[in-house]
């Protein structure tokens, strides 16, 4: 589940604002339980848990199921979530001027993918899943969300810089999560960038998720397969390269030959990672993030 600063997400954080609530979600996080197991285990009464656990489930963190029980029906809680990532509002470097291009994800310009791999536009699937030469069809200008297990896709943009201004910083901002056959929250992936032939770093993404429908994922998309990625900027800078503040690689803009007349970008699951566990790219009309590739460049 992905979080932002705004009155869209204050369900989760208030349903989260409470002692008792946080120790449901623990119980939760061992076995589903009904309402009077977890009343035993809380020492409270059931009516005031079936309180919490309306709350819980109105946050999308919890889900309740009708089972027989041994007097005819009792609903069982089931934890939904096990990652929460807060999206908090980007940080502006004022005193650089910038650059910034947008790469549609169908817009690649070299690829070898291998399955469970697929595309599909904002309306339907292009071509067959699991085949990979459908990732030369000409619709794939229109995809909107993109998988593979294994194996890389590339993308060009041109460097905008004119002689004269200095590179600062560059930034690369996209959306993408693991690739699982249906989904898998808890599914790590190794995906390594590449910059003009450059290795940046490896990312481990944790998981593929569908624990709830993408905010812009289109109504037809199957509600078990991937819903959402993360949203994750790399940076380069003067210090070294990092993926939301983390250490990513010593790499520096210093290392980057800024006279190039494009930037080719290379995201890549190697064969012989330790978690080959695949990519899914979103675009702008999938997952959490009206947005595509986007490249920004600071200069002075």
């Amino acid at each position: 589940m992905q979080l932002e600063i705004d009155s869209s997400s204050l369900v989760v954080y208030e349903a989260l604002a409470s002692e008792v609530r946080l120790k449901i979600i623990q119980l939760l996080s061992r076995n589903k339980m009904n309402i009077k197991e977890l009343a035993e285990e809380l020492g409270i009464s059931s009516p005031i848990v079936t309180k919490h656990i309306k709350k819980l489930e109105e946050a999308g963190i919890i889900k309740t199921e009708k089972v027989p029980g041994k007097s005819g029906q009792q609903k069982i809680s089931i934890l939904k979530v096990d990652h929460i990532e807060i999206n908090f509002p980007k940080k502006i470097f004022h005193s650089f001027a910038s650059y910034e291009s947008s790469i549609p994800i169908g817009h690649y310009t070299d690829f070898n993918v291998k399955p469970t791999c697929g595309l599909a536009t904002e309306k339907e699937f292009i071509g067959r899943v699991d085949e990979p030469q459908y990732f030369m069809d000409p619709q794939r200008v229109d995809a909107e969300i993109l998988w593979f297990t294994q194996g890389f896709v590339q993308y060009n943009t041109a460097n905008f810089l004119k002689p004269g201004e200095t590179l600062q910083q560059l930034e690369i901002a996209l959306e993408l999560s693991s690739e699982f056959p249906f989904s898998n929250d808890v599914w790590p992936s190794d995906i390594t960038f590449t910059l003009n032939g450059i290795e940046l770093g490896t990312w481990v993404s944790p998981g593929d998720f569908a624990d709830t429908r993408g905010k812009y994922t289109p109504d037809w998309w199957p509600h078990n397969i991937n819903q959402y990625g993360l949203l994750k900027t790399i940076r380069i800078t003067k210090h070294g390269t990092y993926i939301d503040g983390d250490p990513l690689s010593d790499l520096s803009v210093e290392n980057l030959d800024t006279t190039c007349d494009r930037w080719t970008f290379r995201i890549e699951v190697k064969e012989g990672a330790e978690h080959v566990g695949g990519a899914t790219l979103f675009g702008k009309k999938f997952g959490n993030h009206a947005q595509d590739i986007v490249f920004k460049l600071y200069y002075l």
